[in-house]
């Protein structure tokens, strides 16, 4: 039986496979169907001096984005392709913008160990990448072990699209299945029982007739 880091190395060549091509053409065609990534920026509650984690950053498209309207704020990413990273960097360097990148699995970094702080994030946010993780629980464990009492986690992702079209909602999850992408239906129930549990405070918006969804999750 092969160890742990042997699947940790496959999980990173995986992402590499997937997107040494995907990258160069990744946000042009994105923008058609990851709907409400523009929406969750926007409401951020993000301050001056304030750090904040994108997990799965891919191409750096929201951290620069982000930058944009919060200029005072730090801001980190990390993903799991060293190929999307090379794209980020690239495109980050043009805006002369600071914004630290690290390859890492999104169950398996930390706040100090991997980025050399000496305090927790103040916002952590995934943006359409819980979705390809399949150690999501693990990684929603380890991002609200990185993020300050107080501070808060963010999600954006497809929804179960129980009120869109029967057709669409086949069509649309044939075509995610080609990039390993899914709806986890016990991801919402998890954050729900967090809250119940007294860990923080769960909010849900449902967007476009429950095609995506924006979750936040206040962590007390």
């Amino acid at each position: 039986m092969r160890g742990e880091p042997f699947i940790r190395n496959d999980a990173f060549a995986a992402m590499d496979k997937m997107y040494r091509l995907q990258r160069y053409f990744y946000d042009v065609t994105r923008k058609y169907y990851l709907l409400g990534r523009d929406r969750l920026i926007d409401k951020m509650d993000v301050r001056a001096g304030d750090n904040v984690l994108e997990i799965g950053c891919g191409t750096g498209r929201n951290l620069i984005l982000l930058g944009r309207k919060r200029p005072e704020a730090s801001l980190f990413g990390l993903d799991a392709s060293t190929e999307m990273l090379r794209t980020a960097e690239g495109k980050i360097a043009k805006t002369k913008r600071k914004i630290e990148l690290k390859m890492a699995l999104a169950d398996d970094f930390g706040f100090d160990t991997t980025f050399g702080l000496n305090k927790p994030f103040d916002s952590v946010f995934f943006s359409y990448s819980i979705s390809m993780i399949p150690t999501w629980r693990e990684s929603i464990e380890n991002a609200l072990g990185n993020l300050k009492p107080g501070g808060t986690l963010y999600i954006v992702d497809f929804h179960d699209q129980k009120d869109l079209p029967r057709w669409f909602q086949k069509l649309l999850q044939a075509w995610l299945k080609k990039f390993h992408v899914q709806f986890w239906h016990d991801l919402l129930p998890y954050l729900k029982l967090l809250e119940t549990d007294g860990l923080g405070k769960f909010k849900l918006t449902p967007l476009f007739r429950r095609y995506s969804f924006i979750a936040e999750f206040k962590k007390h």
